[in-house]
């Protein structure tokens, strides 16, 4: 019986997220995960603020890298990062919930191309990203095995 879509894409979260010590690290969470789309959060806490008091943009960019790493290896083949660039629009404060959501623009050939969303808990704005992503070989699971 072939695997739905999003039970490819549950299934390759799944093996990600067992061996992705830097997310778990960072305190995030998956929230959603389908075909070519995630959803990560995390609550800015103590550890994460900068000299100016407030979410350091490395911690920022690494929730946003990780959602769209999560969206872009939901097809269970393994995807690595090309390049990505983020804007910051408005800083993460201590205590601030601030999620993000990834989702696919276009996959061509090896590569594909995400935007990500990091809100926070009201739902401003607080950074967009982009990340481009290259296929290389191999893959998260046997699907035959399924």
């Amino acid at each position: 019986m072939a695997l739905t879509a999003q039970e490819i894409a549950r299934r390759s979260a799944d093996a990600m997220w067992a061996r992705d010590d830097a997310s778990k690290w960072l305190g995030a969470s998956l929230d959603a995960v389908g075909p070519g789309t995630a959803t990560m959060s995390m609550t800015v806490e103590k550890h994460h603020t900068n000299g100016h008091d407030i979410c350091h943009g490395g911690f920022i960019f690494t929730l946003a890298d990780s959602a769209f790493a999560f969206a872009c290896n939901s097809y269970n083949q393994i995807v690595v990062a090309q390049h990505n660039v983020i804007t910051f629009v408005a800083p993460g404060r201590l205590g601030d919930r601030l999620e993000a959501t990834a989702r696919e623009v276009a996959r061509f050939g090896r590569s594909g191309l995400y935007d990500v969303r990091v809100t926070d808990q009201s739902g401003r704005l607080i950074a967009e990203f982009r990340g481009a992503s290259r296929a290389i070989e191999g893959r998260h699971f046997d699907e035959d095995a399924a």
